[in-house]
């Protein structure tokens, strides 16, 4: 006990240190300019968290029988998780629209636009264990695409949503090729060098992308050629349906799009899981040298793997811009990569449960976190809760980060790490 109370202090000491600058001191405007202004309390409450939380860690790792559930942590043990919770998850995506409430259509089309980036990602990550940080370039050429073919071409979103998979798909094989022969720390590099390659030609190919400028007036979906417009009259979904137009009816229509990608790259996922080609996407996670002993090619394995994971990746930028009408190379910087990737590790490499459930809590949980400070703050008068509110954004990293420490010491396969093996031995 007192060696965990001195380990407590010492982490404590240190995230004083750290959050005392960073945290405690903020600049505000005032009088004379910029000032200066403390915020102990948060750099306070910070500390404490990190003192108790280090102080549980070492009380739950001396707990008693730690080396009989040690060891049954390190077996792949099925669990029924997917029986219930899954059925249930989709049964609540249903029927969220019918709360009525704007916020929550948005908060969940939000949160499944990242389940779909993360379970389009969780092929590249999860199953064939190449680790990608420039995911979000596959995101934004999805983006660019649509948006491109649309303005120059007049196309509808129907007509550009595979062309814009086909697009990302494209520059998955590219980014495939020069990765072949690199693992590990150098595919990582070299994945978020590529990232950061499509971004600055966005920014700087002002002649096609506008440049910081971005794109605007991105045209909407249609139902079977019905617009959703508040005029109503002939060609529009109230004037067919004869009811009042209504903006939420656009929302909801968009809420249950992005439902519907999210379950179609779900189904293709665990399809090709089951087939050979899925088979030997794991085989490679495993081990590459004894896949190419097996006689796999590997070119092709990798090469399908980040064609396919871009290629989801180019439908959520495709959905993405048809929703927000605006899209600039703002939108898709590195910690979008970094979200997603957290979401894959934290919801458990290769679970599909584990990548929405890690959706739903790190970004719709944060989101919600935000308005509950938020209405504390108005409805107590408290300047705390409303500052941890509109800083929330800000740290939202830093929230992360501490998910995914606490995660691999609690939980280090992630959230739904019980999984049936695809191929069983």
């Amino acid at each position: 006990m007192r060696a965990a109370l001195r380990d407590a202090f010492l982490s404590a000491a240190i995230a004083l240190g750290l959050f005392a600058p960073l945290v405690g001191l903020v600049l505000d405007n005032g009088d004379q300019g910029l000032v200066l202004r403390g915020r102990p309390i948060a750099a306070a409450v910070l500390v404490a968290m990190v003192f108790f939380g280090r102080l549980g860690m070492h009380l739950w790792a001396d707990r008693p029988g730690k080396e009989a559930r040690a060891v049954k942590r390190g077996l792949v043990v099925p669990t029924g998780a997917n029986r219930f919770l899954a059925p249930a998850l989709l049964a609540f995506a249903v029927l969220l629209p019918l709360t009525g409430s704007r916020y929550y259509v948005d908060l969940g089309t939000l949160v499944l636009t990242y389940v779909m980036l993360g379970w389009g990602l969780n092929i590249v990550v999860g199953l064939a264990g190449l680790l990608d940080l420039g995911y979000v370039a596959f995101y934004a050429v999805g983006a660019y695409s649509y948006a491109l073919l649309a303005e120059t071409f007049g196309l509808g979103f129907w007509t550009c949503l595979p062309l814009a998979g086909i697009l990302a798909a494209f520059w998955g094989v590219l980014l495939g090729f020069p990765v072949l022969r690199l693992r590990g720390d150098y595919l990582a590099i070299v994945t978020l060098a590529f990232g950061e390659i499509i971004r600055v030609v966005l920014i700087n190919w002002v002649a096609v992308t506008h440049g910081p400028n971005g794109i605007t007036d991105i045209p909407r979906p249609t139902l079977f050629g019905l617009r959703f417009s508040m005029d109503g009259g002939e060609g529009t979904v109230a004037g067919f349906f004869d009811i009042e137009p209504e903006t939420i009816q656009r929302v909801v229509f968009l809420y249950y799009l992005i439902l519907a990608l999210a379950l179609l790259t779900n189904w293709v996922t665990i399809r090709l899981r089951r087939m050979p080609l899925g088979r030997a996407w794991e085989a490679l996670r495993e081990d590459e040298i004894a896949c190419r002993s097996l006689g796999i090619d590997v070119t092709n394995t990798k090469l399908t793997a980040f064609a396919i994971g871009a290629m989801f990746g180019g439908f959520a930028g495709a959905f993405f811009a048809t929703r927000q009408a605006f899209i600039s190379p703002e939108s898709f910087t590195f910690i979008e990569s970094a979200t997603v990737l957290a979401i894959v590790v934290l919801g458990g490499l290769g679970s599909q449960l584990g990548v929405a459930l890690a959706a739903l809590v790190m970004v719709g949980g944060l989101e919600m976190l935000r308005d509950l400070l938020s209405t504390l703050g108005e409805q107590m008068g408290s300047e705390l809760f409303s500052g941890l509110a509109g800083d929330l954004p800000t740290y939202r990293m830093l929230i992360f980060g501490l998910a995914l420490v606490v995660m691999m010491v609690l939980r280090p396969r992630g959230l739904v790490s019980g999984r049936t093996p695809t191929a069983v031995l």
